[in-house]
């Protein structure tokens, strides 16, 4: 269990996904497979798959703050703003400085630099014509900055770069900073911007992992031998952590509790994922939350739909669970929306939170041929009815250069 007498639960969830900008919205297109690719043309590039999102703008920034801000930072106000009001706060004299803002990023700063100098190479690179706001846009502390900024927050704020671990890299130190006492609420999670940058989609690409398909709902296909490569898409998805004292002081309603979680490196290759220490990060997150791996009952996978990437997974998978009496449910997000980067962990787990009170699980996407190699037991390919007997979820997220991150939730009881 966590080193601490303290129990820290979700109390608020605010998302936007290519799918969905609610969670409401999000669950019911995952129960019922209902994908969101789309097409959009890139500059140097062409047509490309993206996951697109599409939520209000100006919800809670005008168009000014839009203007000068960053995308990243406009989903994270959009996803912040979401979840404090979902758990039924607001910003006060007597919370704002002790609200911080942690979020996990996969990159910041591509997509306004790669816009600027291509703004200024029309003009002969002139830079009198470059962005006057071009620092405080890139800077890595940005999104966290601009939540602070648009909310009125004095507490503490910054980004965490953790690659694809980002996500829930944001939510484990959401959940420290509230074990120590520096903050009494924490909005914490991930966003990601990334399909506003070419140099993504052109690295992906240049290494043969872009995905193509002639119907892009069905380009995200982790675990089908189909697969052809990562649907990169942008999203967010922030949440509200409190200490469960605070939050039934208050009278919050209660998502679920974390319970447990684990960071480590491979320490091995820039990019090839390596089984033995996403297996050790899973089971350092099993025994953090004082549970046996028989006591997982659904394990969201990180799976991204390259061949390397999903086939480790299920080597490491097998390795934390297949010598149990009991392998758990599994399944994936990423064949909806394609791939979020930093904010892929804090999707992935939102979608599946809500099987706590419905029994419901999603299914994977677009798997309509299984890979042999990633043949497990229990993976979901329809939506499956448990009965209401969900008791905890396992969430996986890995990212390049080795760092994997693995998040513990469970149903929450009052005991």
């Amino acid at each position: 269990m966590l080193k601490n007498s303290e129990r820290i639960v979700i109390t608020g969830i605010g998302l936007t996904a290519p799918n969905g900008n609610s969670l409401p919205e999000f669950r019911d297109n995952l129960l019922n497979k209902r994908a969101k690719i789309e097409n959009i043309s890139l500059r140097y590039i062409g047509e490309v798959h993206a996951g697109v999102c599409r939520y209000d703008v100006l919800k809670y920034q005008n168009k000014r703050d839009v203007r000068t801000g960053t995308r990243a930072g406009s989903i994270s106000i959009f996803c912040a703003n979401e979840a404090f009001g979902d758990a039924g706060l607001k910003i006060s004299d007597e919370n704002r400085s002790r609200t911080g803002v942690f979020i996990g990023i996969t990159e910041h700063g591509n997509v306004e630099t790669e816009n600027e100098i291509f703004n200024i190479s029309q003009f002969k690179y002139d830079v009198k014509f470059w962005n006057h706001y071009h620092n405080p846009r890139t800077v890595a502390n940005n999104p966290a900055g601009e939540v602070t900024v648009n909310m009125g927050i004095t507490g503490p704020h910054y980004c965490l770069g953790a690659a694809c671990a980002a996500g829930n890299a944001g939510i484990i130190q959401g959940v420290q900073q509230l074990l120590l006492g520096e903050v009494d609420i924490a909005i914490a999670g991930g966003v990601s911007e990334s399909i506003h940058t070419f140099g993504i989609f052109a690295g992906f690409k240049s290494q043969g992992a872009l995905a193509w398909h002639k119907d892009p709902n069905k380009a995200s296909r982790p675990f089908d031998k189909d697969r052809t490569g990562i649907v990169v898409s942008e999203g967010g998805c922030l949440y509200v952590l409190e200490r469960l004292s605070d939050a039934k002081k208050r009278g919050a309603k209660i998502y679920a509790e974390i319970s447990g979680y684990a960071m480590n490196s491979d320490g091995t290759h820039f990019v090839l994922p390596n089984p033995e220490r996403q297996a050790e990060c899973m089971q350092k997150a099993i025994r953090s939350a004082g549970l046996q791996p028989e006591d997982i009952d659904l394990v969201n996978t990180h799976a991204t739909g390259t061949k390397a990437g999903d086939i480790q997974e299920c080597e490491a998978l097998r390795k934390v669970f297949g010598g149990g009496a009991k392998f758990p449910y599994i399944n994936n997000t990423k064949g909806f929306i394609g791939h979020a980067m930093g904010a892929a962990g804090t999707l992935e787990l939102a979608g599946n939170i809500p099987s706590f009170t419905d029994g419901l699980l999603h299914p994977c996407m677009n798997v309509d041929s299984l890979d042999p190699e990633c043949e497990l037991p229990n993976l979901l390919l329809d939506t499956f009815d448990t009965g209401g007997r969900i008791g905890s979820i396992l969430n996986n997220s890995f990212g390049m250069l080795g760092i994997n991150s693995v998040l513990i939730v469970k149903r929450f009881a009052d005991s």
